[in-house]
């Protein structure tokens, strides 16, 4: 999984994201202007945020980006008081947590949050052979280890996330790589053709599907395999 924690005091960011490295990888921004523009480009999971930030405070931020985007919001803040709260909630928040705050409790409100908008979390992912787990983000066929590249694993584990859902090209290089990355979309099809060679060795390929001129699939319907 992965998110984005704005927050603009750079030792509570890396704490936060230290906290959430237990679910997925994390990005930074440090300002509300940023912040905005990361989520929009971006590809997250959940997102952490403060309200009291330089350029675009946070109320501003939610706003704006509730305009295009659903991905769910937990804001963490100083400004505790339930007026604060409750027009937070009104602003599109799904969660709202006053610092200081337990790295616990943190936790368990996102794991909370993300099993409302994400039916597909789990810490793990048991089809017929195939168990992914994404805590140790180890990959099994028919028990056995399956070796893969970083960025193939992350991959493979988000359209497992999203299986029976076509991502785009410009989705899943956005997810992996980055909107902000130097390398270009073709990139994915190089990392994409090498993860479905590694599958057909464990007659696994079949699952990992490319819809032409769109993207890929991860699909474990029965009737896809043929």
């Amino acid at each position: 999984m992965k998110f984005l924690v704005v927050e603009d005091n750079i030792t509570l960011n890396q704490n936060i994201r230290d906290v959430l490295q237990k679910l997925g990888d994390s990005d930074s921004a440090f300002d509300g202007e940023e912040g905005l523009y990361m989520a929009e480009h971006g590809s997250y999971d959940l997102i952490v945020l403060d309200l009291m930030l330089p350029k675009l405070n946070g109320f501003e931020l939610l706003t704006r980006l509730r305009k295009t985007s659903v991905s769910p919001v937990i804001i963490l803040t100083a400004l505790d008081s339930t007026d604060k709260k409750i027009e937070g909630l009104k602003f599109g928040a799904d969660d709202y947590m006053a610092k200081p705050f337990e790295n616990d409790e943190l936790l368990a409100r996102v794991e909370a949050v993300l099993r409302r908008y994400n039916n597909n979390f789990n810490t793990k992912y048991v089809y017929k052979n195939i168990e992914l787990d994404y805590i140790g983000k180890i990959l099994k066929i028919n028990g056995e280890y399956v070796k893969l590249a970083g960025k193939m694993y992350d991959i493979i584990e988000y359209l497992i996330r999203n299986r029976n859902m076509v991502i785009s090209k410009e989705q899943l290089f956005n997810r992996i790589w980055g909107y902000n990355s130097d390398t270009i979309v073709t990139v994915t099809e190089v990392y994409v053709s090498n993860l479905r060679k590694t599958l057909e060795k464990y007659d696994a390929k079949k699952y990992l599907k490319t819809i032409k001129n769109i993207g890929y699939m991860w699909s474990d319907k029965e009737d896809n395999e043929n």
